[in-house]
């Protein structure tokens, strides 16, 4: 961005950004993750559900995640614990195969992941049990075995840039968008779901949308036995992006 000046330059899940020219984009991918934990909340038999996670606490984006998918099951099924299981890389497809084989030995008959291949989905199928994917439909990898995905619809966010660069109006403004502005969502449930998944999801997808419910809302129960958040408020996105290194109290790490 320096060396080209009149370039604009936007990271995707970057942190860097610069006052005329280079700015970052990220969304609340949580709120997906938090409604496709009520797929798998709702389908699991074992209430033992494996995730398989990019990277451990020290990470906000993948914790936050974790804890909002896990918190999504909580809200359907309090029985159910979530298996977490680290690879310590964002794309490992031999790590992401054996982390979901080591789950599913465990127990858990729902296979969910932050991890950039279809393996996870796949592992699952050939198993007989099922899953949830990330970042596309992995319906298309695991079609006896994906329930639901969660995704993004990044075309949301370039066509607005786009749209300000055209105009002369784009700042080097860093954007964090979410359900609200069509950025994430969860893709369309397959018929492996149970019976009343997608009202379930519809009812918190709607209090997302109108701003009832943000997903960390009020005091939240760590697996430590400590309480984050306070009653009545909401973490900030700040907390969320960057102090999310505590895992929800049914969240079990392998």
């Amino acid at each position: 961005a320096e060396e080209f000046p009149d370039v604009i330059f936007s990271h995707g899940t970057g942190y860097k950004s610069n006052d005329t020219n280079l700015n970052n984009y990220f969304g609340r991918i949580y709120q997906a993750r938090y409604l496709s934990g009520i797929a798998a909340g709702m389908k699991t038999e074992s209430n033992l559900i494996g995730y398989v996670a990019a990277m451990g606490k020290d990470n906000s984006e993948v914790t936050g995640g974790i804890d909002a998918f896990a918190m999504g099951v909580y809200s359907v099924n309090h029985d159910a614990k979530v298996y977490v299981k680290v690879t310590n890389s964002w794309f490992d497809p031999e790590g992401e195969t054996a982390a979901a084989e080591a789950l599913l030995a465990e127990g858990c008959d729902v296979i969910a992941q932050h991890c950039d291949t279809p393996n996870p989905q796949t592992a699952a199928e050939k198993a007989g049990k099922w899953g949830v994917g990330y970042n596309s439909d992995m319906s298309k990898d695991a079609p006896k075995a994906t329930l639901t995905s969660t995704i993004w619809h990044w075309g949301v966010y370039y066509t607005e840039a786009v749209r300000q660069v055209i105009e002369g109006t784009w700042t080097p403004t860093n954007y964090y968008g979410g359900m609200k502005e069509g950025l994430v969502d969860v893709a369309p449930l397959s018929d492996l779901c149970a019976d009343g998944t997608q009202e379930k999801i519809d009812e918190a997808k709607a209090k997302m949308m109108n701003g009832s419910f943000n997903v960390f809302d009020g005091v939240i129960e760590t697996n430590e036995g400590t309480t984050v958040g306070t009653e009545g408020g909401t973490l900030s996105d700040a907390d969320i992006t960057g102090n999310l290194n505590w895992y929800f109290k049914t969240v079990v790490v392998k």
